[in-house]
């Protein structure tokens, strides 16, 4: 299967926390898989590089330290990061960059209640970063169904709806929509 059919799905849940450590997306998903496996999907290198902005060098499923791979846009980047916490298949914590990704998974009948907690230092970034996991747990998903699509990730993901997407939550957020962030910029105009 191909890119050339994606469009977003429609708006997640999605809420803007302020925190000690700056500010923590709350965005909320219901998968149509049980837990365990959509914990594989966030964990196991192999089924991240099909959906997520980065690759693992080892499995995320037990604490300790890990090299994350960007690969959202043409230079892939290795980047120190630790797994805090794995309590499968309900918990995941992991550090990125200088901010931390909490994967919480609750069952809900057949399926699975997927909540990731973002945080990054600086508001702004908040829808940025809303639409970014929006598409990537679209193709996540797609992956999960069986149907899996190629991986939408950095200056790509401006083609697939982006924008709309960042506007959409920045609005739902009561803040402005700040656009591609400058690091993707001069990608998306080369595309």
């Amino acid at each position: 299967m191909t890119t050339d059919a994606y469009r977003p799905s429609p708006l997640a849940r999605a809420d803007c926390e302020a925190t000690e450590d700056g500010w923590t997306l709350v965005f909320t998903r219901d998968l149509r898989h049980p837990p365990e496996k959509v914990w594989a999907a966030l964990t196991e290198p192999g089924q991240l590089a099909a959906w997520a902005p980065y690759t693992a060098d080892r499995d995320l499923a037990e604490p300790g330290d890990v090299t994350l791979t960007m690969i959202d846009d043409e230079k892939p980047e290795d980047m120190a990061a630790e797994v805090v916490r794995a309590e499968p298949p309900a918990l995941l914590e992991h550090t990125f960059g200088t901010g931390l990704l909490r994967w919480e998974l609750a069952a809900t009948g057949t399926g699975t209640r997927l909540t990731l907690r973002h945080t990054v230092e600086d508001r702004d970034w908040i829808p940025k970063v809303a639409a970014g996991w929006h598409i990537c747990l679209d193709v996540a998903e797609k992956l999960l169904d069986g149907r899996p699509i190629p991986p939408i990730r950095g200056a790509a993901a401006a083609d697939f709806g982006w924008s709309e997407l960042n506007d959409r939550y920045a609005q739902r957020f009561g803040m402005p929509s700040t656009g591609l962030p400058e690091h993707l910029k001069g990608e998306s105009e080369e595309s």
